[in-house]
């Protein structure tokens, strides 16, 4: 047959497009080219493929070949094709049967011996085969991370020959399912941070609601300890949680471990990260940290140090939960339902108030240095709290501290009241159910009223303590919230003070 036929998947944002590959063989001039809109790494498969089939010990037929890549307007790059081309070239000149072809996807690059390479973003791949009943060979060394979508059909392969020898029906390759680990994750535990009761504190409630936090407070007071025992206290990932985290980090630069699956991710960028570092970009969109912090926590230290510009970026998905990346040819969508926590030093030396003396800034510059923040990126910020110096008592070895299981099984308790009441975390409550899940009294009401007022606060604030004081009266195990609940949740507008 002249004509032959295959399928496979091209990576756009999120999503595996399909992708026809066309291979047909005419008399003539001996060339190979290929069509519709390859970037250069599929242009250079040519190459790759002649000498994987050559080295294979199959005929590289001497024609006209043409490759087509349908459709012709989705930009299509690496090397995943690579071993659709070649079967579609073995079977367009007989070398293989190709009535098999249509029951599966090939996905892939080929060494020129013709050893299978992993490639990047196999997990989407894997969830669209599934979704159409097709089978899906994938390099041995993706079979894992493929394997971890229930239900599909993946077919493992380390050779060539081996893909050729299954559709030939010699050598039938066994379908491969994942051993999802299901083990306890391992995380850093708040028994290692010492005092900070009040922080403690406040990292539960953010824990609870899945709400935003920001500590103040000079070096070495254990803010970013505190940031990095987030995760251990925050509750399981869903199944589906885990797979669109999973899927996050299969299509980035970094890959998806196995291993990791069901654990939440922490990612923490230097302060000297661009904002398409943070949010993502590039001519084919990838995923940024804060896409790739998906159902995890973004924690960004010496907060003040980023750029201002870079720090704007943040203020949409903060709210809407996901981020958007347009160009010319593209647009792609990613998920970014991140939790902040972000650290900063009172002032640029970081003593300010200190009983030792050592601060010398003047009050323009502590000014200039937190004016770095801007209002509207701190107003959407749950919590803001200090984190002071710790006393001398405080730092002993024996002074115990309660672990991050105890902890972990109050916020866990307080999320199912959440799910139970509206499906959602309290962080995500919006202004209708703000109305109908966070009501107070007439006294209450009155103190709200006098707090917006004496410190200025916006209505995105006042919403934001209402959500902020249902968690607490979550965790209180209260059905209303009491006027304890809403003082405390007033104490953690720290910069909203006048």
């Amino acid at each position: 047959m002249a004509l032959a036929v295959v399928h496979s998947r091209a990576q756009c944002g999120m999503t595996a497009l399909p992708v026809t590959i066309e291979v047909h063989l005419t008399n003539g001039t001996p060339s190979l080219s290929i069509v519709g809109l390859p970037e250069t790494a599929v242009k250079e498969s040519k190459d790759r493929v002649r000498s994987a089939l050559l080295n294979a010990h199959f005929e590289f037929p001497i024609k006209r070949c043409t490759i087509n890549l349908a459709p012709a307007d989705l930009p299509k790059d690496g090397g995943r094709f690579d071993l659709a081309i070649a079967l579609g070239i073995l079977a367009a000149s007989g070398q293989i049967p190709h009535d098999k072809l249509q029951d599966y996807e090939f996905i892939g690059e080929l060494a020129l011996s013709g050893e299978l390479r992993a490639v990047k973003g196999v997990l989407p791949v894997a969830l669209e085969t599934r979704n159409i009943g097709r089978g899906l060979f994938v390099p041995f060394e993706n079979a894992d991370e493929a394997g971890l979508v229930q239900k599909a059909q993946i077919y493992p392969a380390r050779h060539l020959l081996e893909v050729c020898g299954h559709l030939a029906g010699r050598s039938p390759i066994v379908p491969h399912q994942a051993a999802i680990h299901t083990e306890n994750t391992t995380y850093p535990d708040l028994t290692d941070v010492r005092g900070q009761h009040h922080a403690k504190r406040a990292l539960e409630i953010a824990a609870a609601g899945g709400h935003n936090l920001l500590m103040i407070g000079p070096p070495g007071t254990g803010k970013t300890m505190l940031a990095t025992r987030l995760s251990g206290i925050l509750p399981p990932m869903t199944e589906t949680e885990s797979l669109e985290s999973a899927t996050v980090l299969s299509i980035s630069a970094q890959g998806f471990d196995p291993k990791n699956w069901g654990k939440r991710p922490f990612r923490s960028p230097h302060h000297t990260a661009s904002g398409v570092a943070l949010v993502g970009g590039g001519n084919q969109p990838r995923p940024g940290e804060i896409s790739l912090a998906h159902h995890g926590v973004l924690f960004l230290d010496e907060l003040p140090e980023y750029s201002r510009q870079v720090l704007e970026v943040l203020r949409e998905p903060l709210e809407s939960g996901h981020i958007t990346i347009s160009r010319a040819a593209i647009q792609a969508t990613f998920p970014a339902a991140f939790q902040l926590i972000a650290a900063m030093n009172p002032c640029p030396c970081g003593y300010v108030g200190d009983s030792s003396g050592r601060c010398h800034c003047t009050p323009d510059q502590i000014q200039r240095y937190k004016s770095k923040v801007s209002g509207p990126l701190v107003d959407r910020i749950d919590l803001h709290i200090e984190v002071p110096t710790l006393p001398a008592n405080q730092r002993r070895e024996d002074v115990k501290s309660e672990s991050s299981q105890s902890v972990k099984d109050r916020v866990v308790a307080a999320r199912m009241k959440q799910w139970r009441r509206c499906g959602k975390a309290n962080r995500d409550l919006t202004h209708q159910e703000i109305k109908e899940f966070c009501q107070l009294n007439q006294q209450d009401s009155q103190l709200l009223d006098i707090a917006m007022e004496r410190l200025g606060l916006s209505a995105r604030a006042w919403h934001r303590i209402l959500k902020v004081a249902r968690t607490i009266a979550d965790l209180a195990n209260s059905e209303q919230i009491q006027t304890p609940h809403l003082t405390e949740a007033i104490t953690y507008r720290r910069l909203d003070r006048k």
